[in-house]
């Protein structure tokens, strides 16, 4: 597993539209809603931000995460995870720079950009009293064996929470809401719902949990999987594939970007997202729940998503899934 880069915060290089926030905004129904009867693509999502409009949002986690004022002594008792992580002076995160919107690399400037990458940068602050954190590459299907092993601290990584996951690590959260939803290309008419996938070839990422959710929905749907979401929009873009399957956040992100792919506005799941942790270190869950519930009622969560997901989602940011 590689690491990209070994201060995230200094470099800023570093798996939604939640169902929450689609309710908020009245743009969808959460669940498993019917097919719109007009565009399928995601409002608010037609285009890339422009320069100037993302240094902005740029600047605005900067000064988000300049704000965040460390957690008090007392909270990081000798011994806690929290207080480990402090002495080593850096937070190391296992994340992606391939999730537009979430956490997606830009080229030309060096940074990684999105909810997931502002998120992990503000835990690291409140941690250890700076934004130091590295970096570790993970896909659907590495994140768990990461988390096992140590090589990780956390993982911020669109990671749907589901009881087979808790087996094997730990959730804080939740602090996201999203659904499946179906990507395809902008020419391509006739599939906006998932029972529209039927005898179609659908691609979604291997580990994911959209693969069991299209047979289920889509019995005679042939399911291809890929490592990662880049491999899942090339097949797509390059006729291997008639859909594509996935969170509907990150969907939107590639359609952001992508002006030949367009994403259905109706989701067929719930997928509330967790903060990977360890199983074998309880106290650090307690620990990110509490900081997760004090940027949530300070509203930082709030001007976070406006400065990510919400620079292609008009209307207010949405609640915030109650953490459990």
């Amino acid at each position: 597993m590689n690491v990209h880069r070994t201060a995230f915060r200094r470099a800023r290089t570093g798996s939604g539209l939640a169902t929450g926030l689609i309710a908020a905004t009245a743009l969808v129904v959460s669940g498993c809603s019917s097919s719109s009867g007009s565009s399928s693509a995601v409002p608010g999502a037609p285009g890339a931000k422009s320069g100037s409009a993302a240094a902005s949002a740029s600047k605005t986690v900067d000064a988000l995460i300049a704000a965040e004022q460390p957690a008090d002594a007392s909270l990081l008792p000798s011994g806690s995870t929290a207080a480990k992580i402090k002495a080593k002076g850096t937070l190391v995160v296992g994340g992606t720079q391939t999730a537009a919107l979430f956490s997606l690399l830009d080229p030309t400037t060096g940074k990684v950009d999105g909810f997931d990458a502002a998120m992990s940068e503000l835990l690291a602050k409140y941690i250890i009293g700076k934004p130091s954190t590295k970096l570790v590459n993970v896909t659907s299907a590495t994140r768990e064996a990461l988390l096992r092993s140590h090589q990780v601290d956390t993982v911020f990584a669109t990671y749907t929470i589901t009881p087979e996951r808790e087996k094997s690590v730990a959730f804080a959260g939740p602090y996201y809401q999203d659904g499946l939803a179906i990507e395809v290309k902008k020419s391509t008419s006739g599939i906006e719902s998932a029972a529209d996938l039927a005898g179609k070839t659908v691609v979604t990422e291997s580990g994911s949990t959209a693969a069991a959710a299209v047979k289920k929905a889509a019995p005679t749907a042939k399911v291809q999987l890929f490592d990662t979401n880049t491999e899942c929009l090339q097949a797509l873009q390059q006729g291997r594939a008639d859909a594509y399957v996935l969170d509907q956040g990150i969907l939107a992100g590639n359609a952001s970007t992508n002006s030949d792919v367009k994403v259905s506005s109706s989701t067929f799941s719930q997928e509330p997202y967790g903060i990977g942790l360890p199983l074998d270190q309880p106290d650090f869950k307690v620990f990110v729940n509490n900081w997760l519930k004090k940027v949530e009622a300070d509203g930082t969560w709030a001007k976070v998503w406006k400065a990510t997901v919400g620079t292609q989602v008009p209307g207010d940011a949405p609640t915030p899934p109650t953490v459990s």
